[in-house]
Formats: structure tokens, sequence, C-alpha cells
């Protein structure tokens, strides 16, 4: 029986481990502007042409490289950084593997030029597929250009998987930030199909984040600094009333590498606790300053995992420092009434006799709401769409409040499960009802066998979210025109997402146009929403599809429909009239499953005259 073991051809093993160097465009980018930071480059510039598909080019100043090293540095495991075992320990560069460009060049089309600045002419080499096609002396400027292009040309398994342009900008835009924000001495340009979306001078930690995330984020950042035995901390974290339902401003950085690591992670979230609300995630820039030999980061390809010899320390370290930062910068509650900060010593109080008494006078018969009748009111968050609040209730109200054995028959068992509570039910008619509201957040409705409570919030959610979902399907949101158009800018990641969502946005009743870098015009927004604040309505929309993507895994339109209808809908402890009562009971019903809010807990609930009876009888 022959040999049947075989030592793989170069070529088929730089495509292996190319599976798990590069990843996607945002890996080849990230690979390469290490290397530029590590060359010794204080001015880096990023092309990018269909989110790194088609182009990555990677400009730096650095050092440049001999005709030799730009031949060797595709070959695998070949690296400047280490030359031993016992380097792996005492590692400071970003890279050090030597696997980066050799699994580039595996799958794509490569040119590399560089100099040094001794030589005199440079050398440009072009590979295609770890095949060298051409070397020849050229002029180029000192440092190095690297231009990607095809990438995954030759493994069109992978480039099929690749998600869309603005998914896969938004991937690249995330590791370019984290890589900005490690190095705020560096200039850092953007490029991505002829327009410019970053443009970063060398600048201090706190505003390279502003320069990023945009100037709001000026009055959001707290200063931690902490120096003892084992690390040395700073950076900044947000204030507490800043943070986003969705995680994404969460950067970590050890030795100036930004890693992943919940543990730590864990540490912050709990020096805010108390300060923030359920399900939210503060703003935080940490940079762990730590001696190579007590970490081994020789854990994952992708170098953004870490494993520390005092992992408890470092937790108890972090965690005090934010929560002295916060207390420091009177974040935090206290009951000092003596501190140096205090209002008592910024205001200098006025003699007694210096005190003017202001004069005030008023109308007592004034009454603001005496030529306003309530039954006029408009109720712009309860409206069907395009259509007043004074539509009629439809003929057949009495089929809304009962749901019978024949349509739950032919309804699946989950959804018969659901809607049991409801069968054989009847209600009086709307002009009939007697309605209460219970602490602003429950609507109280009698019905034949007892009452029945309607969590509002809920109840409103479930009708908008169909109401969009149909929208969406048929593009029949209507629009209403601001009288003065707003612009509103995002930041980059955010922005991109929008692009990528815009059909749908606009499909919704947004009327939305591009207008410049990162930044939108609205000229209009769903009727069904009122008057809302354009920036707020889009920042919130934004955030809650990103909750749902990384959460649920939800279908885009359905997501988007969520989204909207939490943010759009009335929150609990909003007072609502009889007739806002009556209009939210009658379009609840009306929906497909009227009983099932969009987190899958009831909307509604039933008390049976059976089980009051029974309460007072223990």
């Amino acid at each position: 029986m022959p040999d049947i073991i075989q030592l793989l051809p170069d070529s088929v093993a730089n495509q292996i481990a190319a599976g798990e160097v590069v990843q996607r465009p945002a890996s080849a980018v990230k690979e390469l502007i290490e290397n530029s930071i590590d060359a010794g480059a204080d001015k880096i510039q990023l092309i990018l042409k269909d989110a790194g598909k088609s182009l990555i080019q990677v400009i730096d100043n650095g050092c440049g490289m001999s005709l030799t090293d730009a031949r060797m540095c595709f070959e695998r495991h070949a690296t400047s950084k280490i030359r031993k075992a016992e380097d792996l320990f005492a590692i400071r560069t970003m890279g050090f593997r030597g696997e980066a460009m050799a699994s580039i060049a595996a799958i794509s089309h490569v040119e590399l030029k560089t100099r040094r600045h001794e030589d005199e002419l440079g050398t440009c080499i072009t590979i295609e597929g770890s095949e060298v096609i051409g070397q020849q002396p050229c002029s180029v400027p000192t440092g190095t250009s690297i231009c990607v292009k095809n990438l995954f040309y030759n493994t069109p398994a992978r480039r099929n998987f690749l998600k869309s342009n603005p998914v896969e900008m938004r991937h690249i835009i995330d590791e370019f930030q984290r890589v900005a924000l490690s190095h705020p001495d560096i200039s850092f340009i953007l490029h991505h199909d002829g327009q410019e979306v970053y443009h970063l001078p060398p600048t201090s930690l706190k505003q390279r984040i502003i320069h990023l995330f945009g100037g709001n984020y000026n009055q959001r950042l707290v200063p931690v600094e902490e120096d003892t035995s084992i690390i040395k901390l700073r950076g900044y974290v947000g204030k507490p009333e800043f943070a986003r339902k969705t995680r994404g401003e969460q950067f970590f950085f050890v030795n100036n590498r930004f890693i992943r690591d919940a543990y730590l992670n864990h540490a912050v979230l709990t020096a805010f606790e108390e300060l923030l609300p359920e399900e939210s995630f503060p703003l935080y820039v940490l940079f762990i300053d730590i001696d190579p030999s007590k970490i081994d980061i020789n854990v994952h390809p992708t170098k953004t995992e870490i494993k520390y010899q005092d992992e408890k320390s470092i937790y108890a370290i972090i965690r005090s420092a934010v929560k002295r930062a916060l207390g420091k910068y009177n974040i935090t509650p206290t009951i000092d009434f003596d501190q140096e900060n205090s209002i008592g010593h910024l205001i200098t109080p006025k003699p007694s006799d210096q005190i003017v008494q202001p004069t005030i006078s008023f109308n007592p018969d004034f009454n603001p709401f005496a030529n306003e009748k309530s039954s006029e009111r408009e109720i712009p968050f309860l409206r069907n769409t395009g259509e007043h609040r004074k539509t009629p209730i439809p003929q057949n109200w009495e089929t809304l409040y009962e749901i019978s054995k024949r349509e739950t028959s032919i309804q699946p068992e989950m959804h018969q499960q659901q809607t049991v509570a409801l069968e054989d039910q009847e209600v009086n008619k709307p002009s009939e009802r007697q309605l209460f509201q219970v602490h602003g957040r429950y609507i109280l409705s009698q019905i034949k066998s007892g009452f029945m409570l309607i969590n509002q919030q809920a109840a409103h959610e479930r009708i908008l979210y169909e109401r969009f979902l149909q929208q969406l399907e048929n593009h029949s949101g209507t629009s209403q025109q601001s009288l003065f158009p707003q612009s509103v800018t995002l930041n980059a990641a955010d922005y991109e997402l929008l692009r990528e969502l815009l059909p749908d946005i606009r499909a919704l009743g947004f009327d939305i146009r591009e207008f410049g870098k990162n930044t939108v015009v609205v000229d209009g927004i769903p009727a069904d929403l009122g008057n809302v604040s354009e920036h707020t309505l889009l920042e919130h929309l934004l955030e809650g599809f990103k909750n749902n993507l990384s959460v649920l895994k939800l279908d885009k339109r359905d997501n988007l429909a969520r989204s909207l209808a939490r943010n759009a809908s009335i929150k609990s402890g909003v007072k609502l009239s009889l007739e806002e009562m009556n209009l939210l009971i009658d379009q609840l019903f009306a929906c497909a499953m009227p009983n099932i809010a969009l987190n899958g807990k009831p909307v509604i609930t039933t008390f049976t005259l059976a089980e009051l009876a029974e309460r007072f009888e223990k």
C-alpha cells in the first residue's frame, strides 16, 4: 500500500491559514494597519473600494523595507518582531506571528511598493495567489504602500459569504476605530469610494474619542487613572445618563492592543451598579499597561484574547478605579456637604437688606383651556395611519372582542394557548364601556365574566408593530413633512447602518436624503409619530435595531418594525383620556395577535367573578 500522507504545497497551506487570519475585509485592514504601526509610521492612510472587496490600500511613512525583506515578508512565519521563543513573553509590537502577509497574498492580488530612508530607489512586487508575478525597482516615497485587490478571488465560497457593502464597511470602521483609539499620536485618514470618512490628526486620547464619535462626547467623559504595582490604568468612562441600549462603545486595550474580555467588562459594569438604567451599557475607553511577562497573548490568531497571571487583582483594581472616578466627579450621589466643589462655595449669599422681593401679578380668571374642547384634541400616537381619531368604529366591532373556537382551530397550537383566555368574552359597546386607568400603566375594562387588565405600553407596541410591518410590505408609510428640514450627523458606523436600511426606512414614511459626510437631512417623519426630535428618533431607531440584531437575530424588516414600535409607543405613566383608552382597545383587538406583546409576554390578563369571590372567601 503506497504512502498516503503528503506535505501540502505552500499555496494551499497559506489558503488554509488565511481562513483563520483573514475572515473578511476588516481582518485584512486590521493586519495591514498594525504592520504600519510596527514600522514606526506617524501617518497612515487607508483607501477602500466596495468596502474592501475590490481594493484595500494602506499607505504609511514608516521605515520601509529592503529588497530582501520585501520578498521575505510574504513567506509564512516570516516576521521581524521576534527571534526566539522567549520573545513571546516580552511582546510590545502589534503583530508577531508572521502569518498575515502570507495569508493575504494567498487569497488576493497584492501590489507592494516600499522604500527605506537610506535607499534611492524602492521595490515593487506583484503577487497573485501566493505566486510572485513581477519584481522591479521603482521610485516611491519613503515608507510602504500595499494594495490588496479582489479579496477572496480564488476562494469563491468565502467571497459569497461576505455581507453587503454597508455591513462590511461597518466591520472595517470598527477595526479602524480600535486602532485609531489605541494610537492617538498617529494621524489616520480613511477614504471609501472616493469620499473621506475620517481625517484624524495627532492629538490627545480625549480629542481622539471626540473626533471618532462626535463633538457631543466632550461632556460625556469622566477620566480614570490608577497606578499600582500590578497594572497602570488610564482612560475615560462615559457618564451613566449617556449609556446606550447596545454594546459597541466599550474598549479595553492591554499594552495598546485591543482585547475582548467579558470578565473585565463585568468589573466596569459593577462599578456602575445602581447608576445605569436596565439593560444599558456605558461608554469606556480604558488602557491597561502591564508587564508583558505576566500575560499570554499567543492565544488566538486575531490576538484579541489574553490570559493573565493575576486576573482577580486586575478585576478589583479596575472596579475600584472606575467607581472612584465616578464619585470624584460627582457622578454618584454624595452626602458630604463640605466638598470644595459644592454649590454653597460657588454662591455668595446677599445680605437680607439687599434682597428685593419680586412683584407678581396674575389674572385669576384666565383659563388657557377655555377655548379648547377635549373632544377635539389630537391624539398623534393613537390615530390610524393618515386618519383622524374620529374615524367611526367598524360595524363588526363585536368580533374584535371574541376569538371564536372556529378561528382558534385553524391557528397554530401556540396561538390557541395564548388566546384561549379571550374566548367567548363579551365586552360592552364603546359607548357603554366602563374604563379605568390604573397607575398610568394598565387599562381596566369590565367584561361579562369579570374584568380584564390591558398593559397600555405593550398594547400600543403591538398595534404599531403590526402597522409598521404592513407598511414595510406595501411601502405604504405616509410622511409628515417638516416645516424646517433637520440635518442629523451620525458616527461613521451608524451612518453606514442607516444607508443599509434606507429603503426600508423610507417605506415606513421617513423622508431622508444623504447630505455629505456622515450626515443626512430629514425632510419628514412617519405621520404616526407626531412631533418628535428627528435626531433622537433616528438614534433610538438604530440603537433598537442593533440591540435586536445582537440578541434576537431578527429579519431586517421585522427588526425595524419592532425597534420603531418600541420607540414610538406610549410609555407607562402617560395619562390617557376615556376616548384614547377606547381607541387603544379598538385598535388592539383589530390586530392579528392582540394578546401577545413583542417580548412574548401577555398584553391582557383577565379576572373572573369566581376568582374574585374566592379571594373574598379566604
